[in-house]
């Protein structure tokens, strides 16, 4: 089991450049990094694995930024235009040496609102139908997709393992594996544990926040409970520290962060990682 961070806590967007970075996350000790590609023009993957590998990190992982204008269940523009955009980091995540492509994988997020039942099962076909053909495109380049359900503020398409159980059994495609994250399964899981063991060999990739989006382990979430499902599933993945601050401006304002969590920003992923490390025993 490899411990990862999400550059998010750090910038955004991520560029070449931010590549700067990664001689303090080895510095510190971790072992992946997980980079969000909120547009493909934004970096050159050759360069990125390069710095990658000089400093000795895997790239874990491509985050899925899925913005304004990208959604499988919207206008058929917004259907075309987030499967570009997927086809795209998908391609890039190959140049990148990375395995996998995570995150909410099906809808553009902040949309939630009330929707009828019948208009439900339209939207659910439509990611379905989407998912077939960019599952066939992810397995065709040797990537898997990791499907992230959100919290109920977030989407009102996908928000418990359960759902995105069914939907990867709906889709069908070897390619689709599931992505958990203890922040929004704090607020849509009765046990995070038991979703945990649910999910089983069906999980693809593991976010690892606060319950407040801060510090793991500095939080009210039952990380012993945690530690013992994953190990109960043997899963071998990465679990990746995804926090978030008001230090960068614009993922404050997407994720809703109003105040300072932590007093310093770093500690999240010092502090964070050391605790993971102890508890996961990774």
């Amino acid at each position: 089991m490899r411990i990862g961070i999400n550059t998010f806590l750090f910038t955004s967007p991520f560029t070449t450049e931010i590549t700067k970075l990664f001689p303090m996350f080895k510095r510190w000790g971790f072992d992946t990094v997980e980079i969000p590609i909120e547009d493909p023009s934004h970096i050159d993957p050759v360069k990125v694995r390069a710095a990658a590998d000089q400093h000795g990190l895997a790239i874990g992982s491509v985050c899925a930024c899925m913005g304004p204008g990208r959604d499988f269940r919207g206008s058929a523009a917004d259907q075309k235009a987030a499967m570009t955009y997927c086809k795209a980091i998908i391609d890039q995540a190959v140049l990148l040496g990375c395995p996998r492509v995570i995150g909410p994988v099906y809808s553009v997020v902040g949309k939630a609102d009330a929707v009828a039942p019948d208009q439900q099962k339209v939207e659910w076909a439509l990611v379905v139908k989407n998912l077939k053909v960019l599952g066939a495109y992810a397995a065709s380049r040797g990537i898997t997709i990791c499907i992230e359900p959100l919290n109920r503020f977030e989407t009102d398409f996908l928000n418990t393992c359960d759902q995105a159980l069914k939907l990867l059994r709906d889709v069908g495609s070897p390619a689709l594996k599931l992505h958990l994250d203890t922040f929004h399964m704090n607020i849509e899981e009765k046990n995070q544990a038991a979703a945990i063991r649910k999910a089983g060999k069906l999980l693809g990739h593991f976010h690892a926040c606060g319950s407040d989006r801060g510090t793991p382990g500095g939080d009210h979430t039952d990380w012993p409970a945690i530690a013992k499902a994953l190990a109960a599933i043997r899963y071998k993945g990465d679990v990746v520290i995804e926090s978030f601050t008001t230090d960068v401006k614009v993922i404050a304002r997407a994720a809703a962060i109003w105040r300072t969590i932590e007093p310093k920003r770093d500690d999240i992923a010092v502090k964070g990682l050391k605790f993971l490390r102890k508890t996961l025993q990774a």
